[in-house]
């Protein structure tokens, strides 16, 4: 079943009086002829993955194979260590945990797409740093995944996930967008809690551009991940709190679809415009790929 909209997902979950993790996974079931628990314990190995890739950055400092970028989830995490930061502890892990997903992407290491590279840190920064409270085992964390890939199958199917086709919002967005609501369920929130995350977390990404430097993704992607997971504790809290996205959760995937329609190829993952076109992002273009190949892009 291809759902392509938040609302039937809502209600299935009201109808059949279940979450939208168990929905998910029934779907799973009928679209792949595995049984639950062969779906589940896949689903487990994708989340130790994470968790590999999660802690890896935050022991020791993971540079990239292009020396631009690395460390920044190791400076994060000492940081919390101190206790003295703004935000609250178990928020600042989400963030390290984050970065560092990313960066071990950037150094070629192995990740899971959630739902894609770029935006690969938010869903188990966030998720990971929910387990790590020790409020809730891991199979609710699991059930959150389940949770997450049914807000990333709509957001799919109705728009788009793709840096190339709408930007950074529906990669970042898109990924906040699942963190925010996985975390709401796990929390025991109602489905239309979940949809009112969905919608809060995603407006907040709207006009996200994607302007990759030199075409790759670590800057400013690996940061925007570590933010961006948050905005998706931030936006789960909101809708726990009873805070309603009043332009509801589809429409505000419509929006990000025709905004990113509207966006022009140099801000879609082409690395010619934003932050790919100041002057440092030139420049460090030149460094890693040479004069003429600048050369090129700027005629592009």
């Amino acid at each position: 079943m291809a759902f392509s909209a938040i609302r039937e997902l809502l209600a299935m979950a009201n109808k059949k009086q279940q979450t939208i993790a168990s929905c998910m996974l029934d779907i799973e079931q009928n679209e792949t002829g595995r049984t639950k628990e062969e779906i589940i314990t896949l689903m487990t190995q994708q989340f130790d993955v994470m968790i590999e890739a999660a802690h890896k950055g935050v022991e020791q400092p993971m540079m990239s194979r292009t020396g631009l970028t690395g460390g920044d989830g190791y400076r994060v995490e000492e940081y919390r260590k101190k206790g003295i930061s703004y935000l609250g502890t178990n928020t600042l892990q989400a963030m390290a945990y984050a970065l560092s997903v990313n960066e071990v992407n950037a150094a070629m290491g192995r990740i899971v797409a959630t739902p894609t590279a770029g935006s690969a840190g938010i869903l188990p920064g966030v998720l990971i740093a929910i387990y790590d409270q020790k409020v809730h085992a891991k199979e609710a964390i699991i059930q959150g995944l389940f949770t997450a890939a049914a807000i990333g199958l709509v957001i799919a199917n109705a728009a788009s996930i793709s840096g190339a086709a709408g930007g950074c919002q529906a990669e970042i967005g898109s990924a906040t967008a699942m963190a925010a609501g996985a975390a709401v369920e796990i929390a025991g929130g109602s489905p239309e809690q979940v949809g009112n995350a969905v919608g809060l977390a995603l407006k907040n990404s709207l006009g996200l551009v994607c302007d990759p430097v030199g075409g790759l993704v670590e800057i400013p992607c690996i940061i925007r991940n570590g933010l961006h997971a948050v905005t998706a504790l931030a936006a789960a809290d909101m809708a726990l709190a009873g805070v309603r996205s009043v332009i509801p959760p589809d429409e505000v995937i419509h929006a990000m679809y025709a905004i990113g329609n509207e966006m022009p190829e140099s801000l879609r993952e082409t690395g010619l415009g934003g932050l790919a076109a100041t002057p440092t992002g030139k420049r460090l273009r030149e460094r890693l790929f040479g004069k003429m190949d600048q050369q090129v892009v700027e005629k592009a």
